[in-house]
Parts: structure tokens; C-alpha cells; sequence
């Protein structure tokens, strides 16, 4: 059967022409690797408003579906489907128009495949810059001020991106199938150093496009869910059903020379493309899952190491080693569902102490501005793990990493002190915990759950009452302590 393809951009995109040649170049490709004389039937270049602040993500796929009805409607009728390709925002904004129109829907699924391109499923770190930096910046748009409202929900750990997360990890199956779509994450991990911004380090991150990291791209994801109780947490873990996930060589974000989108697509890129667009069974699923790790693998093992000559002294070298990173996203409430923004968080290792962490594990920590309980932690799976040293030729770039193998967590909330309080949470470092909770190229969602104590002299009855009403002074309650009898 024919392909219908809809492209849907990225955030604050004004211009169709952010599509570059990918369009055209698969267009020549599908035409010159297929038996029919074209089997492509029809392209269809999304545009969406993204750059006004009142504009949601929910807002933009409910106009999606709309789009749907009014244009492809005829497609439909005929019994045709469509396969779409989407860029950074334009991932997020599919997914939360399936699961708004389509997840559990009897009837199939318009959309037959979703092959994301860079997706900020788990949003950017960028994001938290706010608006005025962000519109300055080469890396991601030119002089175009974007939009709060989808900006709200690109940064780490939005209630929205958790949301939508979680629910693929915890509650859902895979999609893929005869009423479902099957979808499909590319990304690169090369730095266009020609759009590097010296006073935000985000555009030349490790482990990141430039503007999205891998982690944050990557569907294969996990949810562990802490509960604390009297004696030993409870530990739930959930992992979300497998999707084929590639790391291609040499691609960026944006930009005209190596961006995944605006640049030449490059022969790896489209053949990886084509290959999503040539699934048509589980089967093909499942196998492309195995092709993709492995050549993501390999092409991380060929990019460890980039050498960046100075322009200024020729023979002044740069060396940048491109680990492994993982990402892991807490959330701290109590068992009332109330948010708990003031606490500590540390990892800890060895002997269950913070400080046997190894040296240049930690990137980043990104603390949400609208959502104080929730923290984003970037760290180094290499460096955790233990990796090989790093050569350049015969000469030794960095010596070997000797990891660890257990992993354990504190957490020191506030208050701890009054009449509700809250006690300290710890997981002993234990092999088990470190294996669920550190994943290469991964996001890990942990919802952490404290018991809320309450004192039981927040309420006491007095009496039983005698012949007199109690007078102004037996009847004050106002200096009443604590104490140390607490409710669950």
C-alpha cells in the first residue's frame, strides 16, 4: 500500500523550510528501493503554533486530531494510513495525541507509524533557561521568542512530561500492533561546536544532540516507585515495553551542516528510516529492537572520542569523551499526596556512604522552577559502571574507571521537626538497586513516597467532662507540645 507521510516539526518553528531535504531525499529513496513506481502517496508538512505563550502541547495535539478529520479525512475513508516523522517537540506532541484519542480505541489507529527524530519525550535542560536565553540561542531557534506554554512542558520533570511517561511505563503495553502504531527514536550525539554558546554549557553537553540528551529521547525507560514504611522501603519497579531506540554518527539537533532534520540526511539516517517505515509486523519489531542496540552500540564505541583542533594554535587539542549518560528524574511526596519541596538527596556507595561515589559521576542537577519536589539528576553510567581507559592512538587519554558495584539513596526531608513532620528514607547501597536505577542512555522516573507523620496531640480529647464547664485557665491548650507519639 501506498505511504502517507506527515512530517510534524519542533517548538517555535515558523518556517516550513525547517524540514530541509529529508522530505524530498526519502521521496527519491522509498521510490528507487520499491517494487511500484512510487510508493510514496502523499507528503504532508505539518506547521503548528508553538511561539505564542498561551499555547499548550495538550492544545497542539488536539489541533493535530483536528487537522486529521479536516485533511486526511479522504485517506481514511479509502482505508489508507499514515506514517509520521516528527522532530524534537513534534515527538511529545504525537504521543500525547494518541494517548488522547486512540490509547484503548477499538478502532485502528490512523497512524501506522511514529518515527521520532530527536524527541524531547522527557523534555531538555535547555528548557529551564527560560525564555529570553533560550530565544538567543543558535542551537535551537533564531530569533524567534518561544512560547511559555510548551516551554512549561519541556523542562525537566513537568508534571506534564511525568504524566505522560509514567503512563507508558507503568500502565501501558506496547502500541505496536494491527490497531496501534509502532513507533521509533533517532537521535544523534555530536556537537555542532559552530553553534556551542559559551554562557550555557547545555549546548555542548555530553551524553546530548545539543539541545536533547539521549537519556531524555530514549522511550526504554523505567519507574521505581519508593513507598517508605515502618521497617524497610517498598521497592516497586516498572519497565516500559521495548522500543527500538538508535544513536546515529555525526548528527546534531539543528543546524545546517549536521543537523538531524536540516542537513543532508546522510545515508545512516535515511537508512534507518526506511528500515522503521519497512515494519509491518511484531516480528519486524522485535528484530529491528536488536538491530538498532547494536549498531547504537557500535557507533558510541567509534564516537568515545573526539579530538577538536583549535583554529587560533593550530596544535592546541581538544579531547572529548562521549560516555554513556543516564538520567534519573525524582519526585518526593508524602503518602497525602502533598508535594515535598525542601529535602536532601544523596547517592551513596561502597559502605553506604556518599563519599565512595566515583570521582566525575555527576553532571548536572536541574531542580523543576513549577514543581519544586521534582529534581533531575544526570549522571555519568560509564564512569558508575567502570569503563576502560580511554586511548588516542597509544597515548592514554583518561585512565580506566573502576565503577562500583552497589548503589544505595538517602533521603533527609524537612520538616523534621513539629507537630507534622517527616523522618529520613534510606536504601542500603545494595547491587540490586543500582542495576534498576543507573541504565546507558536511559531515563529513570523515581516517585518517592514518605510517610506524613502527624503528632497525636494534634487532636486529644478532654474529659469526660464534669458538672462545670472548665475555666479560661485548665481549659488552655495553647502551649501543648508534640511529643513522641505520631500518627502514619
Amino acid at each position: 500500500m501506498p505511504i502517507n507521510l506527515v512530517f510534524v516539526h519542533g517548538w517555535s518553528v515558523t518556517n516550513l523550510n525547517t524540514y530541509g531535504q529529508l522530505p524530498v531525499s526519502l521521496r527519491t529513496e522509498l521510490a528507487a528501493t520499491s517494487n511500484e513506481p512510487a510508493n510514496i502517496h502523499e507528503i504532508w508538512l505539518g506547521r503548528y503554533i508553538s511561539f505564542h505563550d498561551e499555547v499548550k502541547l495538550a492544545d497542539i495535539s488536539r489541533a493535530f486530531q483536528a487537522a486529521v478529520d479536516d485533511q486526511l479525512a479522504p485517506l481514511m475513508a479509502k482505508g489508507e494510513r499514515f506514517a509520521c516523522i516528527t522532530h524534537s517537540t513534534g515527538g511529545p506532541v504525537i504521543r500525547d495525541w494518541w494517548y488522547r484519542y486512540w490509547k484503548g480505541n477499538a478502532k485502528p489507529c490512523p497512524m501506522s507509524h511514529c518515527i521520532m527524530l530527536a524527541p524531547a519525550n522527557f523534555g531538555s535542560a535547555l528548557a529551564r533557561l527560560g525564555k529570553g536565553t533560550i530565544s538567543r540561542l543558535k542551537s535551537w531557534v533564531d530569533g524567534i521568542q518561544p512560547g511559555q506554554g510548551v516551554l512549561d512542558w519541556l523542562e525537566l520533570g513537568s508534571q506534564g512530561s511525568w504524566d505522560l511517561n509514567t503512563d507508558w511505563i507503568v500502565e501501558a503495553k506496547s502500541p505496536a500492533g494491527a490497531n496501534g502504531f509502532y513507533p521509533f527514536v533517532i537521535i544523534g550525539q555530536s556537537i555542532d561546536r559552530k553553534l556551542y554558546d559559551n554562557l550555557n554549557s547545555y549546548t555542548g553537553e555530553i551524553g546530548s544532540d545539543g539541545v536533547v540528551r539521549s537519556a531524555a529521547a530514549n522511550l526504554n525507560a523505567s519507574n521505581v516507585i519508593i513507598t517508605q514504611q515502618d521497617s524497610e522501603p517498598g521497592i516497586e519497579y516498572h519497565t516500559a515495553p521495548s522500543t527500538p531506540f538508535l544513536i546515529v554518527k555525526g548528527k546534531s539537533h539543528s543546524g545546517n551542516d549536521m543537523g538531524i532534520m536540516s542537513s543532508q540526511a546522510g545515508q545512516e539516517l535515511t537508512n534507518a528510516i526506511l528500515s522503521c517505515l519497512n515494519v509491518s509486523t511484531d516480528a519486524n519489531y522485535e528484530q529491528l529492537i536488536a538491530t538498532f542496540a547494536a549498531q547504537t552500540e557500535a557507533n558510541q564505541q567509534t564516537e568515545r572520542l573526539e579530538q577538536v583542533t583549535d583554529r587560533l594554535i593550530t596544535l592546541n587539542k581538544r579531547f572529548f569523551i562521549h560516555d554513556r549518560f543516564c538520567m534519573v528524574i525524582f519526585r518526593v511526596s508524602d503518602t497525602e499526596g502533598n508535594p515535598i519541596t525542601d529535602y536532601d538527596l544523596l547517592f551513596t556507595a561502597g559502605d553506604n556512604n556518599p563519599n565512595h561515589l566515583p570521582e566525575g559521576f555527576f553532571s548536572d542537577r536541574q531542580q523543576n522552577s513549577r514543581h519544586k519536589e521534582t529534581v533531575t539528576y544526570f549522571v555519568n553510567y560509564d564512569i558508575l559502571k567502570g569503563a576502560a581507559p580511554v586511548l588516542n592512538g597509544e597515548k592514554q587519554v583518561r585512565d580506566a574507571a573502576p565503577g562500583i558495584t552497589r548503589l544505595g539513596l538517602q533521603v533527609n526531608p524537612r520538616p523534621d521537626a513539629g507537630f507534622v513532620r517527616y523522618r529520613p528514607l534510606e536504601i542500603v547501597a545494595q547491587p540490586e538497586f543500582f542495576e534498576k536505577m543507573v541504565k546507558p542512555n536511559s531515563t529513570i522516573l523515581v516517585d518517592i513516597r514518605l510517610q506524613r507523620l502527624i503528632s497525636k496531640q494534634v487532636f486529644r480529647h478532654e474529659g469526660p467532662l464534669g458538672p462545670a464547664m472548665p475555666d479560661n485557665k485548665t481549659g488552655d491548650f495553647s502551649e501543648v507540645k508534640e511529643g513522641d507519639q505520631f500518627v502514619c
